[in-house]
């Protein structure tokens, strides 16, 4: 199962550097570029449609109980994450300039991801069930709280005046929440169907986002994008992420045991606080921010999507390992799969 996960994770990845190399060289313009935004949000439309098929209340229910579980996940999601960009944010502008600054800002405010966060807790052994709550409630939450929490920090930026909010729930709600309010509502009628056919999620879900990416760094590209951008900035940008990264781990682990959390609790703990959505902030970037601003946006959240799902592969591993050993040290103990 490690395997083929990491293999899928690989994959994707490789084919993302070749959507942006492909944006980079040729970069959609004019009726194509329309084109394009017509695609993804018909692709982003029909993902969390499915997404809304796919949910179900019994695990919303098996979940929700866990209330400190949730509580201590949304609070370091929505909380400590931005308190940290915002800590950190006198460091950055001299380092990154300040595009990518509100870049790594806006990572900080975008609400946990879904799919990875459950398969890293199961590939794990954590709570499954809780995972499936904590990091389905995040994206939903996300929708209201994300726009919220970016005008507060781009008031802080001095640039607030330029972030309606109001407008920018509206556009949310119309094109992501609805899409999946539908697809709740037609469950009774496809929800079967959705479950048997989950490999067409996944087509969508990464579709949509390879869609969305080329379409930004197209726009992005054409306005100037790599020449804003140097390599060195790009390294920087890239050690900058592995720093928040390493750092956000340590922390909702430490936080895990500190409040005697169990064993299963802290992965799911780790690996849904920890974690960002580009499924979600993807989308959300592209009706939040106008085209050319949109590349320098989502640079940081593509970088550090990309080191969560490969230092979180490693970790599951780990934590997986880790059962394994305590089941074979303990007396007469037997090595039990999931």
């Amino acid at each position: 199962m490690l395997r083929a996960l990491k293999a899928n994770l690989d994959a994707f990845t490789l084919i993302l550097i070749a959507v942006v190399l492909i944006a980079s060289l040729l970069p959609a313009r004019g009726a194509a570029a329309s084109g394009f935004e017509l695609l993804t949000m018909a692709a982003i439309a029909l993902l969390f449609f499915l997404h809304g098929a796919k949910l179900s209340r019994q695990a919303i229910i098996a979940g929700a109980t866990h209330w400190r579980l949730h509580l201590l996940i949304f609070v370091f999601t929505f909380g400590a994450f931005p308190l940290i960009g915002v800590i950190l944010r006198p460091l950055l502008t001299p380092l990154l300039g300040n595009p990518l600054t509100l870049g790594m800002l806006y990572l900080c405010v975008l609400p946990g991801t879904v799919q990875s966060a459950i398969a890293f807790t199961s590939l794990a052994r954590g709570n499954v069930p809780a995972a499936i709550c904590s990091a389905s409630s995040s994206s939903l939450i996300g929708i209201f709280l994300t726009p919220l929490l970016l005008m507060w920090l781009l008031d802080t930026q001095g640039v607030g005046d330029n972030f309606a909010f109001a407008d920018a729930v509206g556009k949310i709600s119309l094109q992501l929440l609805l899409p999946f309010l539908a697809g709740h509502l037609a469950r009774p009628l496809m929800g079967t169907w959705v479950a048997s056919n989950r490999h067409w999620l996944t087509w969508v879900d990464q579709g949509s986002i390879l869609l969305v990416v080329y379409t930004a760094f197209s726009a992005s590209v054409v306005a100037g994008l790599w020449g804003s951008v140097s390599p060195r900035a790009l390294l920087t940008l890239t050690l900058v992420c592995c720093a928040l990264l390493a750092m956000v781990l340590w922390l909702t682990a430490w936080l895990a045991r500190l409040l005697r959390f169990s064993r299963d609790d802290e992965v799911t703990i780790v690996f849904c606080a920890s974690k960002k959505s580009m499924a979600t902030g993807v989308p959300m970037a592209q009706i939040l921010f106008p085209g050319a601003a949109l590349g320098p946006m989502l640079l940081p959240l593509l970088v550090f999507h990309q080191l969560q799902l490969m230092v979180c592969a490693v970790l599951a591993r780990r934590y997986r390992e880790a059962v394994s050993d305590a089941s074979r040290d303990r007396p007469g103990g037997i090595e039990v799969t999931r």
